[in-house]
């Protein structure tokens, strides 16, 4: 186990020292990547259509009046709808709404994985084409806890919630649950706030925005639009939908900071940021502070992102907060959570101090000069190589597709970007990483999850106005693992809000199971323990979410393979 002090807290002044190196030379590593001959196998390898048969492409509905929706999709997902333990993909498309009215319908995408490495296309058996709003992101999760992911998808228009019906349908119960949600939503996240053993929803409300108040922003002297900057826009509050258990909603923010604290919310992680057993919420906001929604217990939220360091840029001005995530990166038991920002603003890894205080440290790990020239939205902290430590994974792509006309430095299209744990720091290994790496992309959601079951997660990502791509995971050979799929009994059945502790070769780890995070997308439910080198796993503990709160124990797991542990039943299978 790693502890805190092995990723260094840099004081406020060496970190504004650290933001002045090699600024010039993480632009001049984007220009060059193209140059640099690969000497390892890819560890990402790119999976065109024709070898997936996923042929869905994203329509962005772009027009000369460069109406804000059109740049901010779509979400994507891996999800297992069908419950036969091979991860599917669910993909959001825009459709009608007041500024646009498509000449074929548009629809939404979700692709059954057929074991083998391709997908079929199901999305008019399941019912879940959409194309009635104008779509934007998706949660995938259990909410009635009968045992299928049901998909909500969010939207400038309304939400819609489909119900998994467990026989490969969906129905559309968005009006018999109440979470419509008329406006304008982004990311959203499923947990359950109140620990009462069903998940709840949160719902991230961009800004106001409609076809009679579409700002111009632009060159007036070229008569050219540009997609405005969101500062020009009034926020909005973002919403908290209470499961009461029969199907049906309740927003419940009202009198709550939730309600009070007006932003522009684009990405959102659920976590327990202080260990209190209650859920929070860490929310990105472009152009305001970031919100970080402290669970106080019986209803009750606080928003501390001002006293923990995570509102602001450590020169205290707000940024264009997009994609977020959690997860503890340094091994000491608490949640780090990061953000990722607009071009010349920078990243943020922010290390948990305990005591609901933050630091930013993505200077220290290269992170703030790396992303410098660039805009993050959809990502993802996992362990990619199965060694035990917490990656990064960025995808990047600018809001404005006309910023080349403006900016020398700046690029519409950008390159992903990989980051590596060794377990005392995160570098750069995206120019080691494969041949995508050298490419460009408008990319915005991002997922993360293993179809193929080999114990390598893989990564979908969602292009603005283009195919989505797919990416295989290749790296890892030689370190083994350990797949986990927590079913509950007494508590939420996704479990989300769980403690996976393992331990292997003597080296004990710990995984808190999260959800959300990202920029408008969902991700594979399961957990991979990455084990390293070592060949066995000495046993594994669950510590079940509240209500249940049981802790069992596991002795003597197989390793490189999936497993299933359902709560109480004290075996695995």
């Amino acid at each position: 186990m790693i502890g805190s002090a092995s990723l260094l807290n840099p004081s406020r002044r060496e970190f504004v020292k650290l933001l002045g190196v090699a600024g010039a030379a993480a632009a001049a590593g984007i220009s060059r990547v193209h140059d640099q001959l690969l000497a390892a196998a890819p560890l990402f390898e790119e999976v065109p259509a024709s070898a997936s048969g996923i042929a869905w492409i994203h329509e962005n509905a772009m027009s000369p009046n460069r109406y804000l929706p059109e740049t901010m999709g779509p979400g994507v997902a891996f999800c297992d709808y069908d419950n036969d333990g091979w991860i599917d993909v669910f993909m959001v498309n825009s459709g009608a709404c007041d500024f646009y009215q498509p000449k074929t319908p548009l629809k939404n995408a979700l692709y059954k994985n057929n074991r083998d490495g391709t997908f079929t296309d199901v999305t008019e058996q399941a019912g879940v084409a959409g194309g009635r709003q104008f779509g934007m992101g998706c949660a995938i999760a259990d909410y009635d806890n009968d045992g299928y992911p049901d998909i909500l998808v969010t939207a400038y228009g309304r939400c819609t919630l489909y119900h998994n019906n467990g026989n490969g349908t969906f129905t559309d119960v968005t009006d018999k649950a109440g979470v419509a949600a008329p406006g304008w939503t982004t990311s959203a996240v499923w947990f359950d706030y109140d620990n009462d053993g069903r998940l709840d929803l949160f719902l991230c409300s961009f800004v106001q925005f409609s076809l009679a108040n579409n700002v111009f922003c632009g060159d007036n002297k070229l008569g050219k639009r540009f997609y405005c900057i969101p500062r020009v826009f009034k926020p909005t509050p973002s919403l908290l939908f209470h499961n009461n258990g029969d199907g049906s909603f309740t927003e419940v923010s009202a009198g709550t900071d939730i309600q009070r604290a007006l932003g522009k919310g684009l990405g959102v992680v659920a976590t327990d940021v202080n260990g209190d057993g209650l859920m929070d919420l860490f929310v990105a906001n472009d152009t305001v502070q970031n919100f970080l929604f402290a669970n106080r217990g019986k209803g009750k939220w606080e928003e501390i992102g001002l006293p923990a360091e995570v509102g602001f840029s450590v020169n205290g001005t707000p940024r264009s907060g997009m994609g977020v995530d959690a997860a503890d990166v340094n091994g000491d038991g608490k949640q780090d959570l990061f953000v990722a920002n607009v071009d010349q603003e920078m990243f943020s890894l922010y290390k948990n101090e305990g005591n609901e205080f933050f630091s930013d440290v993505a200077a220290f790990h290269g992170i703030a000069q790396a992303t410098r020239l660039l805009s993050g939205w959809g990502l993802k902290l996992f362990d990619y190589d199965n060694d035990g430590f917490i990656d990064l994974f960025l995808a990047n792509g600018h809001p404005d597709d006309m910023i080349e006309n403006y900016s020398q430095q700046v690029r519409y299209k950008e390159p992903l970007l990989l980051f590596h744990n060794d377990g005392t720091k995160l570098s750069n290994v995206s120019l080691q990483a494969g041949p995508v790496f050298q490419k460009m992309f408008p990319a915005r959601g991002l997922a993360v999850g293993d179809y193929n079951n080999d114990g390598r997660v893989d990564v979908l990502i969602g292009n603005n106005g283009g195919a989505p791509v797919l990416l295989r995971n290749d790296a890892g050979h030689g370190n083994h693992w350990l797949g986990v799929k927590l079913q509950s009994t007494s508590c939420n059945r996704d479990a989300v809000g769980a403690t996976i502790t393992w331990s292997s070769n003597g080296m004990r780890r710990s995984r808190f199971k999260s959800n959300g995070g990202s920029y408008l997308s969902s991700h594979d439910m399961r957990e991979v323990l990455g084990l390293g080198p070592a060949t066995k796993v000495e046993w594994v503990e669950i510590k079940w979410p509240p209500p249940s709160g049981r802790v069992e124990r596991f002795v003597d797991l197989p390793i490189d393979r999936y497993v299933t542990i359902v709560e109480g039943k004290g075996e695995i299978s």
